[in-house]
């Protein structure tokens, strides 16, 4: 029969190396030194070992007793984590969340399902740091940032992610430019339109184009009078009529739903710009968070933006008032 060891056990034997002595071990558990004297003998009756070496100035461990204190702090250790968690399960979130995320998705999406998820939570304190560069999550001490792309290259490996929801960035314009300049019936026909882009990289003069139908990519060199570092500039030059735009469908939904903007060619798009959570890695993810990340998934999951946008007017349509 196998020998069988609790968790009384497991605390005693690392209790005597720590005090390395009998007579402290009984001191730190308020027994007299024959009550341990006695659990360690019949504790190493039961396995058959001899776990600590007895002198008259110190009791130290066996090379069998020292692995097997070893493999003790492993074990309380998890036995501690499990019961954390599940007092933790018991008792309504407390604590401060830091956040960081882009300016026009935090603003518009994250913000408003942020002041709902703290209002469900009240023992919770969320601080949002709006920005167009990600930090360095663990170094400036923010929880995860909800960015708009997924992070490649060398620094993916200091995160973890989880994709919150899909989205894409699409060809739109106003009735009036499409109405004075016509509607573009290709990709290659965007030659000859006014572009607005944005210019956030080295090609921003690219559009990588991806059908729908089969997800063929197609990459078209744009260009037009206008262009900056700013996207929300760029849509205020669109919405006044200045040209064709790529826009992330969550930043326009509003303006496709009420007719200030349409689609150009609705059966392309740049499907690079999902919604990411993103977190430095750690042995253990407190609760609060993933509280928070499993309510913005469901908040996100069916893409709201999308709902209005749908209802989107026709190229050559009026604007609804």
């Amino acid at each position: 029969m196998q020998p069988h060891l609790d968790r009384p056990d497991l605390e005693l034997l690392l209790a005597i190396r720590e005090h390395g002595s009998l007579a402290g071990a009984a001191a730190a558990a308020d027994v007299v030194p024959s009550v341990i004297t006695k659990r360690l003998a019949a504790l190493e009756a039961r396995v058959g070992l001899q776990l600590f070496q007895r002198t008259t100035r110190r009791v130290v461990p066996t090379p069998e007793g020292e692995a097997l204190c070893e493999r003790a702090l492993g074990l309380l250790a998890g036995f501690q984590a499990m019961e954390a968690e599940l007092q933790e399960r018991h008792r309504e979130p407390v604590g401060r969340i830091r956040l960081a995320a882009t300016f026009g998705f935090g603003r518009l999406w994250l913000g408003p399902a942020l002041a709902e998820f703290q209002q469900r939570h009240p023992g919770l304190e969320v601080q949002l740091q709006l920005t167009e560069q990600l930090p360095d999550l663990a170094v400036e001490g923010f929880d995860g940032a909800v960015w708009l792309w997924a992070v490649r290259g060398p620094r993916a490996s200091e995160w973890t992610g989880r994709r919150l929801a899909r989205n894409q960035r699409v060809l739109v314009a106003s009735p009036d430019y499409l109405r004075r300049r016509g509607t573009p019936a290709s990709p290659e026909e965007l030659a000859a339109h006014d572009c607005l882009v944005v210019r956030e990289n080295e090609r921003f003069d690219v559009w990588r184009l991806q059908r729908e139908r089969d997800r063929g990519e197609l990459r078209v060199r744009v260009g037009g009078p206008l262009s900056s570092n700013s996207g929300e500039l760029v849509r205020d030059w669109c919405l006044a009529g200045h040209g064709i735009m790529l826009r992330s469908l969550w930043d326009i939904a509003g303006a496709l739903d009420r007719g200030e903007l349409v689609r150009v060619l609705p059966a392309y798009a740049m499907t690079d710009a999902d919604i990411h959570w993103l977190a430095p890695h750690t042995a253990r993810t407190p609760r609060r968070i993933r509280l928070l990340v499993d309510f913005l998934a469901e908040r996100f999951r069916g893409e709201p933006w999308k709902l209005s946008a749908s209802t989107s007017a026709r190229p050559g349509s009026r604007p609804r008032r």
